[in-house]
């Protein structure tokens, strides 16, 4: 068993890392029906929270299902994720989490995410004032350094725990890297295996089959890992990974059936929490992802994104069950 506080995870638990426009409560039902042990909220603005922006405080929204959830913010300024702290502790998830790992230019530029790697002292000083304004565990997701010639994970794993957090979550990648080349697990497991270190380490990046999640799991020793993209369309990862691991078997595919129903679930869900228009419109950027593999599907996906019926987005899913189901029976 992991434990994160008063959290209880399974032995090496798969987490669905946050990711911006993608980790709604939508997404997370799919991937919390099948399998995934701990979720995030997409990451939300510690300024846009006190401003009240209405994008943020909709990002707050959890429910029971989806426990353990986590909602994780991002900042640059110890008044504002204090507060923000505070204001996330009302609305009851399991726990808070800080990104300091978000590589994108426009969170880098307001001295958050990413940017918070160039400042150790920063860092430390941010986390302290959420620790110290949230009743709730306190987690971190960062990156092994802004660049090659600052990897300084080992050293800003041990003052973070020292301040009190109760987990950590390092993508093997530096800022500079973006999402290119290879992520990096040998500093991870450095973390993971320092005698100083009691918290869970959890590894993320490149993490996309099950193969690749056990090897990674008995190379570097972490104690969970954090799937991303590889979830984007295939919430089944979480499944075929715990399958793995527990029998040395790779499961057998989902069915075209099981996909479309996992894309109706998502669609749905998607039009309850935001509303038809919304839910329609941000369903669109998921359709090539769940049709992912497909041959000559490309008319299919142009009709799902060019509509803004429900009805008709109903017709084409079972026209595509009924070709598709023919096609591969």
């Amino acid at each position: 068993m992991v434990k994160i506080g008063n959290i209880e995870l399974p032995d090496f638990p798969l987490l669905l890392a946050p990711m911006e426009d993608v980790s709604d409560p939508p997404f997370r039902a799919v991937c919390k029906e099948h399998g995934a042990d701990l979720m995030y909220t997409e990451f939300i603005s510690s300024e846009g929270l006190i401003r009240d922006a209405i994008k943020s405080r909709q990002k707050l929204d959890i429910f029971d299902y989806e426990r353990p959830v986590g909602i994780q913010i991002f900042g640059g300024d110890e008044d504002a994720m204090a507060l923000s702290a505070k204001i996330v502790d009302a609305t009851n998830p399991d726990l808070v989490d800080i990104n300091f790992g978000c590589p994108v230019k426009k969170v880098v530029c307001k001295g958050a995410g990413a940017a918070v790697l160039k400042d150790i002292e920063l860092m430390v000083r941010l986390t302290k004032a959420v620790v110290n304004a949230t009743r709730l565990p306190v987690t971190v997701k960062t990156r092994l350094g802004w660049d090659d010639n600052s990897k300084n994970i080992e050293e800003v794993a041990e003052r973070l725990q020292d301040v009190g957090i109760q987990a950590l979550t390092v993508h093997g990648r530096t800022r500079a890297q973006l999402y290119k080349g290879e992520a990096d697990w040998s500093l991870i497991a450095k973390v993971k295996n320092n005698p100083r270190i009691h918290i869970p380490i959890f590894g993320n990046g490149d993490i996309d089959t099950p193969q690749k999640a056990l090897e990674y799991k008995e190379r570097y020793g972490v104690d969970g890992i954090m799937i991303g993209r590889a979830a984007i369309g295939y919430p089944w990862i979480f499944r075929e990974m715990k399958h793995y691991f527990a029998t040395g078997e790779i499961l057998t595919p989902p069915t075209i059936a099981e996909r479309l129903d996992a894309c109706r679930k998502h669609l749905h869900g998607s039009v309850r929490w935001k509303g038809e228009k919304l839910g329609i419109l941000e369903m669109r950027r998921h359709y090539a992802n769940y049709l992912k593999g497909l041959s000559h599907v490309k008319e299919f996906r142009t009709r799902l994104v060019s509509t803004d019926s429900l009805n008709e987005i109903e017709n084409i899913l079972a026209e595509l069950q009924e070709v598709y189901s023919e096609a591969y029976a």
